[in-house]
């Protein structure tokens, strides 16, 4: 009886250890902040380098910028993610700051990591 319930027990230990080496990376959030100076409207999304095609806000929407006033975009990431911004004048894509339309481009200093804290002020000028 004993090597039955020991077995049962380690059994358990087993399920349970791998039910939590499989669990989910931790959510977090990362606030950015964007101040446009240009004089059009500016598209903005969010692209994971981490985690592939993933992108704030998502389902084919942008954030816009239509306005010189600081915007502030909240998203939820799993902890220690790499985000990326991408932003451009809207119809021409051509015209962008960091990775821009689509994460076509690469940038240095465009990314932060999702820890719970938030961006500095990214000021896209013309």
């Amino acid at each position: 009886m004993r090597n039955g319930l020991l077995s049962a027990t380690l059994l358990m230990l087993g399920f349970v250890y791998l039910a939590a080496s499989a669990a989910p990376a931790s959510a977090d959030t990362l606030l950015w902040r964007f101040q446009s100076k240009h004089p059009n409207i500016v598209d903005v999304e969010l692209y994971s380098d981490s985690r592939r095609g993933h992108v704030w806000p998502g389902n084919n929407e942008i954030y816009v910028l239509d306005d010189y006033s600081t915007k502030t975009i909240r998203i939820s990431c799993r902890y220690g993610e790499s985000i990326c911004y991408g932003a451009w004048v809207r119809n021409r894509t051509n015209s962008y700051w960091g990775v821009g339309y689509q994460n076509r481009n690469r940038c240095s200093n465009c990314c932060y990591t999702c820890d719970g804290g938030q961006t500095r002020v990214i000021v896209l000028n013309p």
